[in-house]
């Protein structure tokens, strides 16, 4: 089974299978067969269906938050460039799942990200100027919260790499780690907790929301 195949225990995978499967019933995401790879499938679905999200990225702003110039320059950026058709695809899917966020049901969205990925200049300064902008606009809805760990926090427990904590009403968390060429479910209590832990240690050692909105926006000064 693809959840066996993606590291899920065996055991305790009935939760991530019932949760898919009830968010497969509506899978607008069908409509765009072949612009997400198999393995993210399963994610779309649980990501459907999760209340709280929190999400750590160093290396690229989240997906939920980027813009549609910033997608485009990162899908562009692979080794193998995909056709413009695909493109068009793969953007429409992520802005699709942007939708989520404006929704009546929209899960809690909690992201620290680290002050390199606001630097890094993904597609030219209009694109990085749009993708700031958007990142400070932000947090003006509701169930968006945004931090930025900056680099004077130093090093860090989390320098690793990314990763995306799913929580769900009345169900177990579950722990999405990505790699390139498939990813990782891990729902195992002592894996969850972990990764609970390093969560809480990012936001506690990012700067607060209104410390971050100055440092992006500060960050947009820079950018020429």
């Amino acid at each position: 089974m693809m959840l066996n195949l993606y590291g899920v225990d065996s055991e305790r995978h009935d939760v991530l299978m019932t949760l898919a499967r009830d968010a497969r019933q509506r899978g607008w995401w069908q409509a765009y067969s072949g612009a997400i790879p198999q393995w993210f499938e399963v994610y779309v679905g649980l990501e459907e269906e999760a209340s709280k999200i929190c999400s750590w990225e160093n290396e690229q702003i989240d997906g939920r938050l980027q813009t549609e110039d910033y997608m485009r320059a990162l899908f562009q950026s692979e080794m193998i460039v995909p056709s413009d058709e695909e493109i068009d695809r793969r953007v429409a899917v992520r802005l699709k799942r942007q939708e989520k966020l404006l929704a009546a049901d929209a899960p809690e969205l909690w992201v620290v990200v680290g002050e390199g990925a606001l630097r890094r200049m993904v597609g030219g300064v209009e694109t990085m100027r749009g993708q700031i902008n958007k990142l400070i606009q932000a947090p003006r809805i509701n169930n968006i919260m945004l931090q930025v760990l900056p680099f004077s926090a130093g090093a860090h427990p989390a320098m690793h790499g990314a990763f995306h904590l799913l929580g769900f009403a009345g169900d177990p968390d579950v722990v999405y780690v990505e790699y390139r060429q498939g990813s990782l479910y891990l729902e195992q209590a002592p894996d969850v907790d972990a990764y609970v832990k390093l969560f809480d240690h990012l936001r506690a050692r990012a700067l607060s929301p209104d410390d971050s909105r100055v440092l992006l926006a500060r960050v947009m000064d820079e950018i020429s």
